[in-house]
């Protein structure tokens, strides 16, 4: 998927959760992203997330460090 579609995709799934506690929008956000992205898609999130996260909502780049550690436990 181009980055512009992603960055719209992952923060509309942000602003859902906006609204719980930090913590709580933070690990229910790289549920989402564990749970309802692809594996290519998650991929191409953390690259941009490692990249810069340009545009990106303020709840994604910690959620997506939940998510590197969690593929990491199970690779």
């Amino acid at each position: 998927m181009n980055s512009q579609h992603m960055v719209h995709k992952a923060n509309q799934i942000s602003l859902f959760f906006a609204s719980y506690p930090h913590d709580e929008a933070v690990a229910a956000v790289a549920d989402h992203f564990k749970k309802f992205w692809e594996p290519r898609m998650r991929r191409q999130l953390i690259a941009y997330v490692d990249a810069g996260d340009d545009g990106l909502h303020e709840l994604v780049a910690p959620a997506v460090t939940i998510l590197k550690e969690l593929e990491a436990a199970n690779a």
